[in-house]
């Protein structure tokens, strides 16, 4: 088994990769969660899911839940799959299409909405908010300025409730040459809250 343990966090090494297509980094993968809380039956969206880092953890964090991971591109569609093929994971569904739009036809409304990518972060919020059960809670992540605001905007306008607001500043320790030397890993903003009605 290639991660036998209940403990998120999965060394990035352990999951396929392809050149240019983003990987929440494990330290950002564990605050992104944390702000999820999840339980085991959750039924979780991942938009814009990239590798596929968050469905896999969550899948295996949830495993009488269903995750549905949406992510536009085929081939990145077919990483997804490939990682959860690796942990062994079958509560994982991968949905090929672009959100806000294919948000409509997914199979069942979410308890948890993780969107880490999408160019209009804000009408994929806006659209998420519209499928989101009471009481459910929503994720966002903002590596940039305009994604930030955008979000709090969104927020703001949606009336999200209990909202909480994490930047992460992460170092990793690294072998440069004959030395060993912290590298900083990308901060990320990471933007949470409820639905309350």
């Amino acid at each position: 088994m290639l991660w036998p343990y209940v403990t998120p966090g999965i060394p990035d090494d352990l999951f396929e990769r392809l050149p240019g297509i983003p990987m929440s980094k494990r330290e950002v993968r564990l605050l992104l969660i944390s702000h999820l809380r999840l339980q085991a039956d959750s039924v979780v969206w991942d938009i814009g899911a990239g590798t596929g880092t968050i469905a896999v953890e969550t899948g295996l964090l949830c495993p009488k839940g269903r995750i549905i991971a949406v992510e536009r591109d085929e081939e990145v569609a077919s990483l997804i799959r490939r990682n959860c093929d690796r942990f062994d994971l079958n509560n994982v569904e991968v949905i090929e299409g672009s959100a806000p739009e294919c948000l409509k036809n997914l199979p069942q409304r979410p308890h948890r909405v993780c969107i880490e990518g999408g160019r209009p972060i804000k009408a994929i919020l806006q659209e998420v908010w519209r499928y989101l059960q009471p009481h459910g809670r929503v994720v966002a992540t903002a590596g940039n300025l305009e994604n930030l605001y955008a979000i709090s905007e969104g927020f703001a306008e949606l009336q999200v409730r209990n909202i909480e607001v994490v930047q992460s500043a992460v170092n990793r320790l690294e072998t440069r040459g004959l030395s060993q030397t912290f590298a900083a890993v990308n901060p990320i903003f990471i933007l949470s809250g409820e639905k309350l009605d």
